[in-house]
């Protein structure tokens, strides 16, 4: 049965919103890895700019002391609300970290790199809420749509807020963490909407347990590796500091066991993947859905593995830094929206061959 127009006007919507979602990890990438994370100081302006100075003699006058002053009355609000919630000693360190008394120098490519980030962030947060407004077209035959989209927009909102609480406390690295673990919700919550809305009123097929079982498994590892690579960024984040941007080829050695630990979840990816490979490859057609999303992943991940040895090696340049979080969340939405494929209820689902 043919979708009604404005039901692939959803399904348009909602996929731009994720390509868009992708194309704002890699760009949130390219700020870590650059450093330009504080290019702007201030928050949702740059500068108090709506477009962001090209030259220090476009800043506002007294600029390093105005936000320093903004940011220390913002992380004072946010380290009250933390100690509400119990994370006191969290909420201790960031009233008594002086790095956030220095202000930052002006670099015209680190305050546009980060810019362009926050403007991919508005785009791809109008989509998401145009996508809300969009599902409402399938309030008959599945709530859960809709539901799915405004949760999203509501996560955006924290998300963008979050994003301003990462800026004002200088990159704190718990923060950092949760960040992108929830970038990634947003992205698996805009692909369920996406699936559901696909496969809507269609049959299910019989999947082998094991599929099943390892499917969630090589998703589960995959976050799990993606969490541990953010850890070894802040920990490497933390040497580089101590050596003061110097020593760059000394910063993985001095990271520590974090590091180890990637490196050896890095193998187990590979590993279940291979499994995982095998299974469906027994289990579905050469041009199956099923098989086009598993070639993808594991492509991802030898390109992945590719930037990790460049990463090692060659002194974490920053292409690779991008690339590698890039092909992370390449990884995870592949193997996610293969795991709904598989996962589908009777209502709702015919795996594609």
């Amino acid at each position: 049965m043919r979708a009604s127009a404005s039901k692939l006007r959803f399904q348009k919507t909602n996929l731009i919103a994720i390509i868009l979602l992708f194309i704002l990890i890699l760009a949130g990438g390219i700020v870590r890895s650059t450093g330009s994370g504080m290019g702007c100081p201030d928050w949702p302006k740059c500068f108090g700019q709506y477009i962001p100075p090209t030259n220090a003699s476009e800043l506002p006058k007294d600029y390093k002391q105005k936000y320093v002053a903004d940011r220390s009355d913002k992380n004072q609000k946010f380290a009250n609300t933390l100690d509400v919630f119990g994370f006191s000693d969290l909420a201790k360190r960031i009233r008594e970290d002086k790095s956030i008394l220095v202000p930052e120098e002006f670099n015209a490519a680190k305050t546009w790199t980060e810019y362009i980030n926050r403007l991919l962030g508005e785009i791809t947060g109008m989509f998401l809420l145009f996508a809300a407004i969009f599902s409402f077209s399938y309030r008959k035959e599945s709530k859960l749509i809709p539901f799915l989209c405004i949760l999203n927009v509501i996560l955006v909102g924290f998300q963008a807020w979050l994003g301003s609480i990462v800026v004002s406390t200088n990159l704190v690295a718990w923060i950092v963490t949760v960040h992108m673990i929830l970038a990634l919700a947003i992205l698996a919550i805009s692909i369920s909407a996406y699936h559901l809305a696909k496969v809507y009123g269609k049959h299910n097929l019989n999947i082998s347990p094991i599929t099943h079982v390892v499917t969630l498994f090589a998703l589960i590892i995959s976050i799990l590796q993606i969490v541990f690579g953010t850890e070894v960024r802040e920990k490497i984040d933390a040497v580089a500091s101590h050596l003061q941007g110097g020593y760059r080829e000394d910063w993985i050695s001095n990271a520590g066991a974090i590091f180890v630990q990637h490196r050896d979840i890095a193998i187990l990816v590979l590993l279940i993947n291979v499994v995982l490979f095998a299974l469906i490859r027994s289990g579905f057609g050469r041009h199956s859905m099923q098989q086009q999303l598993m070639s993808f992943a594991f492509l991802m991940i030898m390109l992945q593995i590719v930037t990790g040895i460049l990463l090692s090696y060659w002194s974490l340049p920053p292409a690779a830094q991008a690339a590698h979080i890039i092909l992370a969340s390449l990884v995870f939405g592949a193997q996610f929206y293969l795991m709904l494929n598989l996962y589908q209820s009777a209502k709702i689902g015919e795996v594609r061959r």
